[in-house]
């Protein structure tokens, strides 16, 4: 007998007792008990690209007469709840779980067909007059349902990161406008190089974002294309010839995106390529990321003891025990997220070649993994431009005295004087810990006037 608060539903393995506010089923429920192992559930994206699946779906379905009308306008209703959130709490497997995500769709196919009966006047738990199996995931399969959301998923949220990414880059490219007659010494190895302007270096920077911004759009054909269809292995078995073209243009038409059936369905179900490359083209944005942030730092560092050329927003206290240090936490926030994308790619890496035969069965890490690396990777973006670069400003001071007492000033006067004699004359400066130009000046090797034209920074750039 079930407990309190519990109904009894019966699956082939028999009976379990499910929770009476829960609009999920008996395989969702057995699922719960398997896998809880991470307190990680389905991203909410996920949800919603199960909802667009089994919505038209049922249209579909209904339009070739293999469901009742009825049945499908109820699905379809509890399938626009199900895309508004209304039954996110009803989604409670953890992601590591069955490899080909049977359960999450089980999941989709349970609540989906208790709030349909529900609709019609029948309570939970009676799996009729909709059955989660016979009209829910009718011409379905899990091995091709679960590719469709993960590519469905990725392609709706990789929208907000590109929006984040331009956010960004637009940041960067502000500044570069803004300090573009900014003169500073440029660095190599850590060493004194020649000047270069502040807004050259961030101008490097921008142009690093846009790129990515390019990289992440290439990835967009390849996540646009759908295994729906291809049921069990590829083949189609169960499916109508019409059903996964008439519902991935429903799927297209709603979403406004070019979703089309896959070329092949049976790469579809088998490989997850198109994951493996998006998570390639967020592996150079979470390096280009990591190299910005670390250079924010060392250009910020100090503020009186290292380079202190860039100042960063004061955001918060630094220390505990030393008053008024304030740190870059924007840029070690970013080092951080970059590091936690880099670990996510090894995973969907891992993941893609974990494709024994006819199907993938990482599924559920490899849908986890991109979304969340994508989401991450957006306010990463959103919060670096609006709480750092936006507030950048350039303290020209620190940067004129970095040049001035710069030895690669000695630069220009090789191509008048030599390479070793401007060597001899370098090496002069660093011993006796002199400037350039006052040695230079001192030696007579050149007239005053010529040594002030060559090492004025403002040539150099």
């Amino acid at each position: 007998m079930p407990q309190s608060g519990h109904r009894s539903e019966s699956d082939s393995m028999g009976e379990v007792y499910i929770p009476d506010w829960a609009y999920w089923g008996a395989q969702t429920q057995r699922a719960v008990q398997n896998f809880a192992v991470s307190g990680l559930r389905i991203p909410g994206a996920m949800i919603r690209a199960l909802a667009l699946i089994k919505k038209h779906a049922a249209l579909t379905n209904a339009e070739l007469g293999l469901i009742e009308r009825r049945l499908a306008e109820a699905i379809v209703t509890a399938a626009d709840e199900m895309l508004s959130g209304t039954w996110d709490e009803h989604f409670p497997i953890d992601v590591f779980q069955t490899g080909s995500g049977t359960s999450w769709n089980m999941n989709a196919n349970e609540v989906l067909a208790n709030r349909a009966n529900e609709i019609l006047g029948q309570p939970r738990g009676t799996r009729r007059p909709v059955h989660p199996n016979d009209h829910v995931n009718r011409g379905q399969s899990s091995n091709d349902v679960i590719p469709t959301a993960v590519h469905i998923a990725d392609r709706l949220v990789v929208e907000d990161l590109l929006t984040a990414m331009q956010q960004l880059q637009k940041s960067l490219a502000d500044k570069a406008e803004e300090f573009r007659d900014l003169v500073k010494l440029g660095r190599t190895h850590l060493q004194d190089a020649v000047p270069m302007t502040l807004g050259q270096e961030f101008g490097a920077y921008a142009v690093q974002i846009e790129k990515d911004i390019q990289r992440v759009h290439n990835c967009l054909p390849n996540l646009e294309e759908l295994a729906l269809g291809g049921t069990a292995v590829g083949t189609g078995i169960n499916c109508h010839p019409d059903f996964a073209m008439r519902a991935v243009a429903g799927i297209a038409a709603e979403t406004d995106i070019a979703f089309r059936t896959a070329i092949n369905r049976f790469e579809a179900i088998a490989a997850r390529d198109a994951q493996v490359e998006l998570m390639g083209a967020l592996n150079v944005l979470a390096t280009g990321i990591m190299k910005i942030g670390n250079d924010l730092r060392i250009l910020a560092s100090g503020p009186r003891g290292a380079l202190g050329e860039i100042v960063l927003p004061s955001l918060q206290p630094g220390s505990s025990i030393m008053p008024g240090k304030v740190n870059p936490v924007i840029p070690e926030m970013m080092i951080q997220v970059a590091a936690y994308v880099m670990g996510k790619v090894v995973s969907v890496t891992t993941a893609g070649q974990h494709g024994p035969l006819e199907l993938n069965m990482m599924h559920p890490l490899i849908a986890f993994e991109t979304i969340d690396a994508m989401a991450v990777l957006a306010n990463t973006c959103r919060r670096t431009a609006e709480r750092c670069i936006d507030g950048i400003s350039a303290d020209t001071e620190r940067m004129e005295f970095w040049i001035e007492w710069s030895l690669a000033l000695v630069t220009p006067l090789a191509t008048e004087i030599g390479y070793d004699k401007a060597t001899e004359l370098a090496y002069t400066a660093y011993r006796e810990k002199r400037r350039i130009r006052e040695v230079v000046m001192e030696s007579g090797i050149l007239p005053a006037e010529r040594v002030a034209e060559l090492l004025d920074p403002r040539n150099m750039i």
